[in-house]
């Protein structure tokens, strides 16, 4: 390649931001994740190196033969859906449910109908739920304070100060700033057996209709409406054609693929793909392309190195990996908020969703989440259904 078709140094900086803030900002709550499923350490190591690689190589080669910046990240609503589940499936129960969400998702894209469908589900019941379920995260680092007041305090302080001065490197500096404070007390470890490289350890598929209501219709209803779609918006916006059902297709493909070794979701992205779409990003919307390319080889090199950085998170104090979720879910958080009472009509039924989905009720052996989308669907049907009397 001649100098004047290398990428420029922006492109490189900006796919290495999207990593590290896609990365660094989540981590934690994949770990999360992985540990409420009952995935033993080895387990999350493999679906942490699953997503890495699931985000990487497609999201490279996707960007190279569509000429556009393909960006791909893991689903950050359902690792929050899957680490907020009270159920006790199992492992193996769990990975049935990511292997029926991403069927879910494959058929989505093969079928339009079913896309344009989805887009039409009310976006107040579909945030309302996201927001239920980021809730309690987000509480959960208040609830630190008492016990580690001066971690949980000191942490929400740099979130702070980030957010005004470098928003994009908030939640990094956060996790920097956790890990100094663990290794000053002694307390940065990595589970015994952790090796250098990341690995595969697939899971034999369970499947149960508990978890194919309670986990796997929410995944790739979260998954569709707060990644895929946001993703293509991002796209559109950046002045590119997205083929919608191909990036659907090949997100719940690879999401499917990779389920037995424990992704839970691969789709676009939505926050990262901001980073690398623009025109910081290359001057040239021709050649932008190349960033997706760097964006995804990176990705590679990260899952390459899995285990290690994995492991840094499965043997941190529980008070400190929940300091770090709810940080990094606060403006998911606020996003879904601001969603769900964007249409005045549909707050009822959006406030119901949310509370119903927050309360993390289980019925039958069916979770909050779904409850929660029932709840609100029945209000919406109610609403328009039944004349209101004046």
């Amino acid at each position: 390649m001649s100098p004047s078709r290398l990428p420029p140094p922006a492109s490189v900086s900006a796919a290495a931001v999207a990593t590290v803030v896609g990365f660094g900002g989540t981590v934690a709550l994949v770990v999360q994740a992985g540990q409420a499923m009952g995935a033993a350490p080895a387990q999350i190591i493999s679906m942490v190196t699953a997503l890495c690689l699931g985000i990487g190589l497609p999201g490279a080669v996707l960007s190279w033969r569509l000429k556009m910046p393909v960006v791909l990240a893991w689903s950050t609503p359902g690792a929050a859906l899957l680490a907020a589940s009270t159920l006790g499936l199992g492992w193996s129960t769990a990975v049935g449910a990511f292997v029926i969400a991403g069927l879910m998702m494959v058929l989505t894209g093969l079928v339009p109908a079913l896309g344009r469908l989805a887009e039409r589900i009310p976006a107040a019941v579909a945030s309302a739920m996201l927001a239920g379920v980021l809730l309690p995260f987000c509480l959960k680092l208040f609830l630190v304070f008492p016990t580690d007041l001066t971690l949980a305090a000191g942490l929400l302080l740099v979130f702070l100060v980030m957010r005004r001065l470098a928003p994009a490197w908030a939640l990094p500096a956060v996790l920097v700033a956790a890990v100094a404070v663990l290794a000053v007390r002694g307390q940065v470890a990595l589970p015994a057996g952790t090796g250098l490289f990341g690995s595969l350890a697939p899971v034999l598929p369970a499947f149960d209709w508990k978890a194919a209501v309670s986990l796997a219709l929410p995944l790739y209803r979260v998954t569709l409406a707060s990644q895929n779609l946001p993703g293509l918006v991002v796209l559109r916006a950046a002045g590119y054609a997205p083929p919608a059902g191909k990036l659907i297709f090949w997100g719940g493909l690879t999401s499917t693929l990779l389920a037995p070794f424990g992704a839970h979701g691969v789709n676009l992205a939505a926050i990262t793909a901001a980073i690398c779409t623009g025109p910081d990003a290359h001057p040239d919307p021709a050649r932008r392309w190349t960033v997706g390319v760097i964006y995804g080889l990176f990705y590679l090199v990260v899952a390459l190195f899995a285990a290690p950085l994995a492991g840094l998170f499965i043997a941190m104090p529980t008070g400190a990996l929940a300091a770090i979720t709810g940080l990094a879910l606060i403006a998911p958080l606020t996003g879904s908020l601001a969603a769900m009472m964007g249409e005045a009509r549909d707050r009822e039924a959006a406030v119901l969703t949310f509370a119903a989905t927050a309360s993390g009720v289980a019925l039958f052996g069916v979770g909050s989440a779904f409850w929660g989308l029932a709840v609100g669907f029945i209000a919406l049907a109610a609403r328009r259904w039944i004349p209101a009397r004046a």
